[in-house]
């Protein structure tokens, strides 16, 4: 085990910087603090929610060699007189929501009040640092945030390492997103991580960019939106709209994905599929949802309805400046790119509508949770039932899910708020501000059609292939697509 886990560490450090990014990869992303909105852009070296975006990452990957070298941020919450806790993160407002949370928690259990300690190091970091902590045995924190990528590293050690959180979650698992309590799960079947956020992938429009170039109003060119159910609708909508632009060579419909899997994670969960095979399975990325959707993205970039993303995916400076000078009007993203537009884009408010994607056939899902930080307690905790408590109130109850949308901007996973006015249409939230609709009416019509698809051990490697091979053959260099994902298949097959 000690062998096997040491391996896993060195191979954590590295892939730590190197993927960031693949789509629905996330797998691998390395985020960053960021300024308010929770989830911040790759770096050019790659993108995120992978290595190329969880999907690309909630949050965004940061230098760890000049992080390190900076001071490590540390803070204390709560009553100095009751149970002390440590918690790590790498994004120091995930710290500030538990220190809100735990004033709230002291207030209402005052015969039961806790001190709570944050450290936020830097991504790669904290991740070997916890990995190294719990093969030891000694050093490990009461309570950890682990992005999606490491998860696996993580649960690898099941109820050794973690304690299952089935017990101290089920009053709120009747509301809560099952999809993306799956992802946090254990082989043995106990969810051990509890989520932030859903992060279901949504399409956004520029609707004031579609009126103005097809002459009606917004109002029809919404309702229009409104009527895509297929991808063939998407498709035939995208070329109304080129049609009345003139069909200029420089502008597009939308952009595909090459150092990003979102496009592919959007299909498989249309289909039920899942190229790592999930929980013990084999990996597979020659699913027929796989071929299905790289084959359109080809065709669509052979017949300029799209372009391929400047440096590779829409979330990065160059993917910004592509939506700001409307050289792209959709594109499919994850509900935490809403922070993208308010902090990145602000001069674009009120342009960009909110929908659910398209699908393959007519009663498919249409969503994919992607990217993602599960928070663990560990069996090292000094009062396990404690902080597992807390833990799951902190990011399930209302209470703590009220404080994750107005403060980190996260589309919450306890669906009981999702329809309640006061939540869901608070005039005076940033999100519903900027957007022509409210996002969590979207949300709501399409709870029950979010999909799965798990990050394992093998999610690195397949991201790792496709956004720095395979997908760059299929979309810059017009590889035959069978070919493509057959040679993506004969590496993935070398480390299974």
């Amino acid at each position: 085990m000690k062998k096997k886990v040491l391996a896993t560490l060195l191979t954590a450090a590295m892939l730590a910087t190197t993927l960031v990014g693949c789509g629905g990869g996330d797998a691998g992303s390395a985020p960053a603090a960021d300024d308010g909105a929770a989830e911040a852009p790759a770096a050019d070296a790659g993108s995120d929610d992978g290595a190329a975006d969880d999907g690309a990452s909630e949050e965004a990957p940061a230098d760890d060699a000049a992080a390190a070298e900076e001071e490590i941020p540390t803070a204390t919450f709560g009553d100095p007189n009751g149970t002390h806790m440590e918690m790590w993160t790498f994004v120091e407002i995930h710290g500030q929501h538990y220190g809100n949370m735990v004033e709230k928690w002291n207030e209402q259990n005052p015969d039961r009040t806790i001190e709570i300690t944050c450290t936020t190091y830097p991504y790669a970091d904290m991740h070997t640092k916890l990995l190294t902590s719990l093969n030891a045995g000694t050093g490990a924190p009461d309570i950890c945030d682990v992005e999606i990528g490491q998860f696996p590293n993580v649960v690898a050690g099941l109820d050794t390492w973690l304690v299952p959180q089935n017990d101290t979650a089920a009053p709120y698992l009747d509301t809560m997103i099952q999809a993306r309590m799956d992802v946090y799960s254990g082989s043995d079947g106990n969810y051990y991580g509890i989520p932030y956020h859903v992060g279901a992938t949504v399409m956004y429009y520029n609707v004031a960019a579609m009126a103005e170039a097809m002459g009606i109003s917004n109002d029809d060119v919404i309702a229009k939106i409104d009527a895509v159910t297929t991808w063939d609708d998407y498709a035939a909508l995208g070329n109304e709209y080129l049609t009345a632009l003139g069909n200029p060579e420089d502008k597009h419909w939308t952009s595909v994905d090459t150092a990003g899997c979102d496009w592919q994670w959007i299909a498989m969960a249309e289909y039920g599929e899942d190229w790592t095979g999930g929980m013990g399975g084999t990996a597979n990325v020659q699913l027929e949802s796989v071929k299905k959707m790289c084959t359109m993205e080809q065709e669509w970039v052979n017949s300029g309805l799209a372009m391929v993303s400047p440096d590779g995916h829409v979330d990065l400076e160059a993917g910004f400046q592509n939506i700001l000078d409307h050289n792209i009007v959709s594109f499919p993203k994850a509900m935490w790119y809403m922070s993208r537009f308010t902090n990145y884009m602000p001069e674009e408010s009120g342009n960009w509508y909110i929908a659910k994607c398209p699908v393959f056939e007519a009663g498919q899902k249409c969503s994919v949770g992607i990217g993602g930080t599960g928070t663990v307690v560990t069996q090292q905790a000094g009062d396990k039932e404690l902080a597992s408590e807390f833990l799951c109130w902190a990011k399930m109850s209302e209470e703590g899910e009220q404080l994750i949308w107005d403060n980190l901007g996260f589309d919450v996973c306890n669906t009981v708020l999702w329809n309640d006015d006061a939540f869901a249409h608070d005039d005076n939230n940033q999100y519903n501000q900027f957007f022509r609709n409210y996002p969590y009416d979207v949300l709501y019509s399409i709870k029950d059609d979010i999909g799965t698809v798990y990050t394992t051990a093998i999610s690195p490697t397949i991201n790792e292939q496709m956004c720095n091979v395979t997908l760059n053959d299929i979309l810059e260099n017009g590889m035959d697509v069978d070919e493509a994902l057959q040679a993506a298949q004969d590496v993935v097959d070398l480390e299974q």
